[in-house]
């Protein structure tokens, strides 16, 4: 895919960055050779390569779900100022 200056300031505005005038051409280069370079890579054979999903392929050890808390909602509830059903009553902060 050839890119032209125009495609290198439309690119710039959709990516909301800017580029002076001067550095068009420099950010034409470097744009045509990071697509040189994916076209390269685009050429080689990977049919017979399995996918990596980890590459260490280490699994994760994953701690034991238990209860580490006590329940204390009552001697939470007789700290708070206002409660009903056993709920915390805030002050309404927006109308």
């Amino acid at each position: 895919m050839a890119l032209n200056e125009k495609n290198i300031k439309d690119i710039a505005h959709l990516a909301r960055l800017k580029i002076e005038e001067n550095e068009v051409v420099e950010s034409l280069t470097d744009f045509s050779s990071i697509l040189s370079m994916i076209n390269e890579m685009q050429t080689v054979d990977t049919e017979n390569i399995p996918p990596l999903a980890n590459p260490h392929e280490q699994i994760q050890r994953l701690r034991k779900d238990a209860v580490t808390e006590s329940n204390d909602r009552d001697n939470l509830l007789k700290l708070a100022p206002k409660t009903t059903d056993g709920l915390f009553l805030v002050p309404k902060v927006i109308d």
